[in-house]
């Protein structure tokens, strides 16, 4: 399947099935602002979970907050947002449409990464078995020249970024031929830089109002509560705080569905370490945030680390855990060394000491920062986009099933009585009054068994469990697994070790190691 049918297939599975809605649709909806629905928000709730309980709960020196989304307006100033938090905004004169430079820089590179690919399919089907892929990419010609053409262009893309040196970035489009995805027109306008935050104000009156903006990071939230929560919780350098939370960014372009949206959660952890020590933790942390994404098992060769050209002004070193989602590889999540930056701006615009005393050392520092950030939103497509599938089975027909991470699935087990009557729906009734104390459980007598299956199937229900008439005599059901099919017969009494056994966090997050 072409990965813009597959991606098609995710946005309206996501909608037909209770997952993703667009915001306000009655009103034919807000651009890039997505609700999420009964479904969704269960998925949405295991996968913010599962980052809770492996970032915090399994270490000792990590804790976490939940700070305010308004903040003093300073904190923006300090962290650099009001006057570098901008995107290069380039728009064409012809279809009158906006795009961020940058992006369509790299859709350009991405596409020259596609022709890589379909080399390498070539040669696996034309080597079988001993195709050694590792040494076709390092020594076919075709493509090394490619990869190097990425390279240069990524490489001269990041410099002008970083020296904002908007003209390069417009004459590189136009050197590249780079048109319009729409209407294909190579008319644009010069690249002028776009600050991303969203405006508000605080106050009663409009006499008398505070300008404030939505926070476009939780990160700071953690920076200005460092020193009240080392303190209140007594943490010893190397020690980390954690955050989930909304953060706003007016996007110039919002696209790709969930993938980039206005309003969107994020997933944190600032580890606050010895100044110094700061190479060795970001890669401790590179290798551990994807230890934790390979946990999930969606499979090691839909991601990959790619590390930044540009580097953000407040950081020595910077990588980006990839995942393939439909429409390519992007960034999923970032491990940042952040250095000092952000603790000293906050002394200085504040006035008032934010230093951790070293009693092994005698002294007092301004702690350096790796900060690992996972966007939820993105998350959630990465899950939902790899889990989708349609399998055609052995006997000619198709299902569609989405295999989903047991530990993440929004339901748990789907409590079938086979027909609705002799007695069985009462029996299907006390299973689910008994489970749903442990695990989120379903109940449905609706329709043929068969079309039932199915149905739970596309929902990523990983048990259907079924009452039929010997459970009357020898208290045993049918479980039923999603992604065999298999089935088997097993005593009521055992349903909950069984089911627990496939969908706790501990059987999960133990992989991790």
């Amino acid at each position: 399947m072409a990965q813009e049918d597959k991606f098609k297939n995710v946005l309206s599975h996501a909608k037909e099935y209770g997952f993703v809605f667009q915001s306000s649709e009655i009103y034919d909806g807000l651009s890039a602002v997505y609700d999420y629905a009964q479904n969704g928000v269960e998925l949405k709730n295991n996968i913010r979970n599962y980052w809770w309980k492996a970032m915090v709960q399994l270490h000792e020196n990590i804790v976490g907050i939940d700070a305010a989304i308004l903040m003093h307006p300073t904190t923006w100033k300090a962290s650099g947002h009001v006057d570098a938090f901008n995107d290069p905004l380039i728009d064409n004169l012809d279809s009158k449409k906006r795009y961020r430079a940058d992006v369509l820089i790299e859709d350009y590179c991405a596409k020259i990464e596609a022709k890589i690919n379909k080399e390498i399919t070539k040669a696996s089907k034309r080597f079988g078995d001993a195709f050694n892929r590792d040494e076709f990419v390092s020594t076919n010609p075709r493509v090394l020249g490619y990869q190097e053409k990425i390279d240069t262009i990524l490489k001269r893309l990041g410099k002008s970024l970083s020296d904002e040196n908007l003209a390069d970035v417009k004459a590189l489009i136009e050197e590249l031929e780079i048109s319009d995805p729409l209407s294909g027109s190579k008319n644009w306008t010069d690249v002028k830089q776009f600050n991303l935050m969203f405006g508000t104000k605080l106050g009663a009156s409009a006499d008398n109002t505070t300008d404030l903006y939505l926070r476009p990071e939780t990160a700071q939230g953690i920076f200005v509560n460092f020193l009240n929560v080392q303190k209140t919780g007594r943490m010893k350098i190397p020690f980390g705080i954690a955050q989930t939370g909304k953060a706003f960014r007016n996007e110039i372009v919002a696209r790709q569905f969930i993938f980039r949206m206005r309003e969107f959660e994020q997933m944190e952890m600032q580890f606050f370490v010895k100044p110094g020590t700061q190479k060795e933790w970001y890669e401790k942390w590179k290798e551990n945030r994807m230890k934790w994404h390979l946990s999930l098992g969606l499979g090691k060769d839909n991601y990959r680390f790619h590390d930044h050209d540009k580097l953000a002004h407040y950081a020595d070193a910077a990588a980006d855990i990839e995942f393939k989602f439909p429409f390519g590889f992007k960034e999923l999540e970032g491990i940042h060394s952040r250095t000092d930056f952000d603790l000293k701006a906050h002394e200085e615009f504040s006035g008032k000491k934010l230093q951790y005393f070293d009693h092994e050392e005698n002294k007092s520092y301004v702690p350096y920062v790796v900060e690992t950030s996972i966007g939820l939103d993105r998350m959630f497509l990465a899950v939902f986009s790899k889990a989708l599938e349609d399998e055609t089975l052995e006997n000619g027909s198709t299902r569609t099933v989405l295999k989903l991470p047991a530990v993440l699935a929004p339901t748990k087990a789907a409590i079938l009585p086979l027909v609705k009557k002799d007695g069985l729906p009462e029996i299907a009734k006390k299973i689910v009054a008994d489970l749903q104390w442990d695990f989120n459980i379903a109940y449905d007598e609706k329709d043929a068994v068969g079309r039932r299956y199915r149905r739970q199937d596309a929902l990523g229900t990983p048990f259907c469990i079924t009452v039929d008439h010997d459970t009357l005599t020898d208290n045993t059901v049918t479980i039923r697994y999603r992604d065999t099919m298999d089935q088997q017969r097993v005593a009521i009494k055992d349903l909950k070790n069984i089911i627990d056994q496939e969908v706790s966090f501990k059987h999960w997050l133990q992989k991790i190691g």
